[in-house]
């Protein structure tokens, strides 16, 4: 791997003797209108491992598809996840684009109200494809290319499509040239259908939520280790050195050969990176 920031090489295995409650329960959030089926490859290896594991369903999406997205609820999400596992379990929290900037604000509201770690304790965070701080003028303009997708003129839907392609390859392109948003299902490549995909509304929800959040005030705020995990090829690796330099203790991996959705587009490669994490928030 291409790593800015490489901790010391670790053998993923836990050391003998160390019991499987020590081990950090795993709370995965998905990214814009996608759902937990993103996370199977991960749930399923974190779990082989010897880990509890849970991937959630952030409101508008998957399962909680009838709900509106506010980050409000998403946290309410997260915190069930979290003390979910068993009593004494260290918990991390894994999010991916919108799951990952929500992971970080997330964890920056638990350490300012329990500074000490809170119960349970938080281990470290894996932030993936979310070093481009939201807090800013990009963030207003795909906010309002999502409000033409709703209810702008087809001309506009078309405008406002070609803006959230450029930057974010969330639009990917079919044999033969036809453009098609892309949600993956937990394998690579895989799509959702039509009929159970999230509707363009949930992006202007989610923007909202995010605009005026910093994503790099999340990571001053935040006192356990983070590891930011970003695709070579994700367009919105805009800012990872200021992300990297504002976590307290912190680590940047880059995946070869990944853009945005980094979890499926590269899963044995994320699967190594996300043992490393583990093994390396067990140990502190």
């Amino acid at each position: 791997m291409d790593q800015h920031t490489d901790p010391a090489r670790h053998d993923a295995r836990p050391q003998d003797g160390r019991s499987t409650a020590a081990r950090p329960g795993v709370v995965f959030v998905h990214g814009m209108r996608t759902s937990s089926a993103i996370w199977s490859s991960q749930v399923d290896h974190v779990r082989r491992a010897g880990h509890e594991a849970v991937a959630v369903d952030l409101p508008a999406h998957g399962a909680r598809r009838a709900e509106r997205f506010s980050m409000g609820r998403a946290f309410e999400v997260i915190d069930g996840a979290a003390s979910s596992f068993r009593p004494g379990t260290p918990v991390v929290v894994v999010g991916l684009s919108l799951g990952g900037y929500t992971s970080l604000a997330w964890a920056a509201r638990r350490t300012r109200a329990a500074p000490d770690g809170g119960a349970p304790h938080l281990a470290g965070v894996v932030a993936a494809a979310c070093t481009a701080d939201p807090r800013g003028k990009p963030v207003a303009l795909f906010r309002d290319a999502a409000r033409l997708a709703v209810s702008g003129t087809t001309a506009a839907r078309r405008a406002a499509l070609r803006t959230w392609r450029a930057p974010l390859g969330w639009v990917r392109s079919r044999p033969g040239g036809t453009d098609v948003p892309a949600v993956h299902t937990g394998a690579p490549g895989g799509m959702v259908d039509e009929a159970y995909r999230p509707g363009w509304d949930v992006v202007t929800d989610a923007l909202t939520g995010l605009a005026g959040r910093s994503s790099v005030a999340s990571l001053r705020a935040i006192r356990a280790p983070v590891w930011l995990v970003n695709g070579a090829r994700d367009r919105m690796r805009l800012e990872e050195s200021r992300h990297l330099a504002a976590a307290a203790r912190g680590a940047l991996v880059v995946v070869p050969d990944a853009g945005h959705d980094v979890n499926t587009e590269a899963p044995a490669a994320f699967n190594h990176t996300l043992s490393r994490a583990l093994d390396e928030f067990a140990r502190r």
